[in-house]
């Protein structure tokens, strides 16, 4: 049977956009809206596999009705712009998916989804129309069921006419606009009868069965002041029964037969898009056995051994090494290759030694060696016991320079920008989940010689972009030696006691335990906490606390329901420091047990090419991301320690480094003052904005201007700002403006990088790291408003990245020349953790804090801060 399924999207994408906290790609996108959005695509699809599928979208703010009533709808709050910026990335979703997608100047959603469901149902189509409006349930036959999503994005009520009965008390699904004709409806702001409820409603019209029936027999309706309010807004009435009418004959130009699903849809940019927005989850419930392959095939021979080079003329080639995994720390290295303009060479990675002529190439500081990700190399080598050297090129490296906004999975993705499109993608050489394999010799071999062609091939046309951009350094003189610093930073680890960690675990139990029995006493009665359906019955029906929110399987007890609870019962906060207690032990006091290696260290990776700012990321597991506003979160970094009783962890720490990169570039001269008089940037902030003396400024002030200050490095909104205080849009949109008043520089920048912006197509840090914002002169308003405020953020984040970077590379360079014994074990965004001996740490501070501080000349001076002690949390 055939199955239409309508969807109003602009009603399904505020839903996922509310119901899930707001989530950013490396890119900086907002995909909260998208990730919800594609989420109930995947559940409906699978559940109801239609045959044929539409999204209807509004088409503009101004619709027919508005010609009725100029106020329909109005009030509304503005749509946040970083829900707007994800209108146009839910359509390419939808053309991801194959999926239909309409508007239609001058009509709403809902007028297509009438006009559809019409045609359908003349068709004996069975129809599913989901959104988060009741208007649509007017719809309702029995061909056809309204899905009306609740509060989240997947949960839904089914509205059929008997759920339409049963719910409103023996209505029948056209009379829901003779309802809303009466009590009107205040989302949509139609007025209805003032002072007439639903009760009110639904009595009426089982009495009289419409609105025109009521004023027909008004003589009839029982009680003076109902008649007498029925009488003073008839005209409301008789109107908002037409705004709230569905048009069901809306002048389409698409039909049903538009709407049907292709048999075999391509996955290709379904893949695409959640690479880009980086939906991992939803990527790997993609099926991909690595039997097919749409690259094409590229014919290279290949040799086995090394006897057609001569390692005494070799003086640079590109060399690779393959691994059974992207854990280039612990996973199997199957191959090794390498190409020298000549031949391609690939053999058992643990052949390697059999050449030691090879091994002493590899080895020496002369030679050159290109590569496809030099952190891995310069570690896998080192697995293999060879301390490579001079690695002159990476490809990965390079790439995400020249484009930071482009995806890097793995060499694929990276060489098609170049023109070689014959390396195949990792999952179509492995397969992937339960069908991960490694191939046959001749496969593998195959795919490792097209991988050290691509570099090969893609490295020329890559540092001629280098060399235009002005980019050289940053390669050479940054990330290139970078790569090595963090190759020794992962080799090394960090010294962790399993023995803290399980000690801080039994002390959380005997908290969780105590909390537990806490729970008990409040409820009455024992249930299982961590079972949402048994808490909802405790919470709402046993102990009677007002229903926020329901779902399919009963109650809600969401974080955000809690919340709204907190005061009306002790058991709330019971509950609320159980699940945070606990959430903090299962993750981390528990999961970083499981990742202490045999040498009793934790080995992160720290990924080079990941955020568009240029900053690092840490993973496997992520040691930047320890929570620490809680005292026990805080104090899992106890069981970070010296792995030497007579050494130290030194944590070195700049102090409000974006903020500094912001006075220098701006030249603000309020914001450089305060810098350079060492004032608290904060507190000056708030005398600035608030017209008031040092002494004047409270803790809400600073609270407020810290907000803003940091609000404005990331470009936040009014809507961002709000969130953070908790405060009206409106009060935040005043306090953005009175800080852009009070600080001109900022203000003129902003305004300036735009222009730049605009006309050059990118923005730039200090050292020239560029990113790309090519919706600068976007029509489309949202992707231009979020585009403008990523062309002013990214030069500070952006250059305060290559800073700690720089610092990094600097101290790599000149601690060789000293006798201290420091080790970099983490970098922790504006941190860096050392270990070192203790009688090093006075001179060792004055050392790095001289390094750090002079990494970049600024005209406001660096400023950092050192502690020192037994652990990582004595160091902070």
């Amino acid at each position: 049977m055939n199955k239409l399924v309508l969807i109003d999207g602009n009603s399904l994408s505020f839903r996922a956009f509310y119901a899930l906290p707001l989530l950013q790609n490396k890119a900086g996108i907002h995909t909260n809206a998208v990730y919800g959005f594609a989420m109930f695509l995947e559940k409906i699809i699978k559940e109801e596999q239609p045959t044929h599928f539409l999204v209807a979208f509004d088409a503009g703010k101004t619709t027919f009705r508005h010609d009725k009533y100029s106020e329909y709808k109005g009030g509304r709050q503005k749509t946040p712009p970083e829900l707007s910026e994800q209108f146009p990335y839910v359509r390419q979703l939808l053309d991801a998916y194959q999926i239909k997608r309409y508007e239609l100047e001058n009509y709403e959603a809902d007028d297509i989804i009438g006009t559809l469901s019409k045609e359908a149902n003349h068709a004996k189509f069975e129809t599913i129309i989901v959104t988060g409006d009741r208007d649509l349930t007017q719809l309702a036959t029995d061909d056809v069921t309204i899905y009306y999503t609740k509060k989240g994005v997947t949960e839904v009520d089914h509205y059929t006419p008997e759920f339409i009965a049963e719910k409103y008390d023996g209505l029948v699904p056209n009379q829901i606009i003779d309802m809303k004709g009466l009590m009107g409806d205040a989302s949509d702001n139609i007025p209805g009868v003032a002072g007439v409820g639903e009760k009110t409603a639904i009595k009426l019209l089982k009495q009289f069965s419409t609105v025109e029936n009521v004023y027909e027999h008004i003589e009839e309706v029982s009680g003076k002041k109902l008649k007498e309010k029925l009488e003073n807004s008839k005209a409301d009435a008789l109107m908002s029964k037409e705004l709230a009418t569905i048009n069901c004959d809306s002048p389409l130009e698409v039909a049903l037969e538009d709407t049907k699903l292709p048999e075999n849809p391509d996955l290709t940019a379904k893949i695409d898009i959640f690479k880009k927005l980086e939906f991992k989850q939803l990527l790997d419930q993609i099926d991909v056995d690595g039997s097919n392959s749409s690259t094409e095939k590229m014919e290279i021979a290949i040799s086995s051994d090394f006897t057609h080079v001569d390692f005494n003329d070799l003086t640079e080639a590109t060399i690779h090494f393959e691994l059974n995994g992207s854990n280039y720390l612990k996973d199997e290295i199957l191959k090794f290759a390498l190409y020298d303009g000549s031949h391609h060479i690939v053999i058992d990675a643990k052949k390697i030694h059999d050449y030691p002529e090879l091994i002493n190439w590899l080895e020496s500081s002369i030679t050159e060696k290109n590569v496809y990700d030099a952190k891995k190399s310069y570690i896998v080598a080192h697995r293999l016991d060879i301390a490579i050297k001079h690695i002159v090129f990476d490809a990965m490296l390079a790439s995400y320079i020249i484009d930071p906004s482009r995806t890097i999975d793995d060499v694929n993705s990276v060489v098609t920008n170049y023109g070689q499109y014959y390396v195949k993608e990792s999952v179509e050489v492995y397969g992937k989940g339960k069908k991960r394999h490694v191939p046959e010799d001749d496969v593998l071999n195959h795919h490792v010689a097209t991988i050290i062609e691509a570099i090969n091939k893609a490295k020329p046309k890559m540092q001629s972009q280098l060399k235009e951009y002005n980019q050289t350094n940053l390669l050479d003189d940054l990330e290139l030696p970078l790569a090595r610093i963090l190759s020794k930073m992962e080799e090394t680890g960090i010294y962790t006691v399993a023995s803290d960690l399980q000690e801080m675990e039994k002390e959380i139990q005997l908290k969780l335990d105590v909390l537990i029995d806490n729970i008990y006493e409040a409820a009455g009665e024992p249930f299982n906490v961590n079972s949402p359906k048994q808490l909802g019955v405790v919470l709402f029906e046993t102990l009677e606390l007002p229903v926020i929110k329901k779902t399919k399987t009963g109650y809600s007890t969401a974080v955000d329901v809690l919340e709204q609870l907190q005061g009306q019962h002790p058991i709330i906060d019971y509950i609320l420091e159980y699940r945070t207690l606990s959430k903090l032990q299962s993750t981390y006091v528990e999961g970083l047990q499981k990742v202490i290696s045999e040498d009793n260290r934790i080995h992160t990776r720290f990924n080079q090419t990941l955020a568009q700012t240029g900053r690092l990321s840490s993973i496997d597991p992520n040691l930047q991301n320890i929570p620490v506003r809680l005292e026990e979160g805080r104090r899992i970094r106890k069981a970070f320690k010296s792995s030497d009783k007579n050494n130290v962890i030194f944590s070195a720490d700049y102090s409000q480094i974006e903020l500094r990169v912001l006075a220098h570039i701006t030249q603000d001269e309020s914001m450089k003052q305060a810098f350079i008089n060492d004032e608290d940037i904060h507190t000056a902030t708030a005398m600035k904005v608030f017209d008031v003396q040092p002494d004047e400024v409270d803790s809400i002030m600073r609270r407020q201007a810290k907000a803003v200050n940091f609000g404005i490095v990331y470009g936040i909104s009014d809507y961002g700002l709000s969130q953070s205080l908790g405060i009206t849009r409106k009060q935040a949109k005043q306090f953005i403006d009175d800080y852009l008043d009070s600080f001109p520089g900022v203000k003129q920048y902003m305004e300036d990088i735009v222009k730049d912006c605009k006309a050059q197509g990118y923005v730039e840090t200090l050292l020239h790291r560029r990113r790309y914002i090519p919706d600068i002169t976007s029509r489309n308003f949202n992707l231009r408003g979020f585009a403008e405020r990523t062309a002013m953020n990214t030069p500070i984040q952006g250059s305060a990245a290559d800073i700690i970077k720089l610092a990094m590379v600097n101290f790599a360079n000149e601690v060789k020349h000293t006798n201290f014994h420091a080790q970099l074990l983490l970098q922790v965004h504006d941190e860096l953790i050392f270990e070192l001996p203790k009688e090093e740490v006075e001179t060792f501070g004055e050392f790095i804090e001289n390094i750090m501080d002079n990494a970049l000349e600024l005209d406001v001076p660096l400023k950092v801060e050192s502690s020192y002690g037994e652990t990582w949390y004595d160091a902070k």
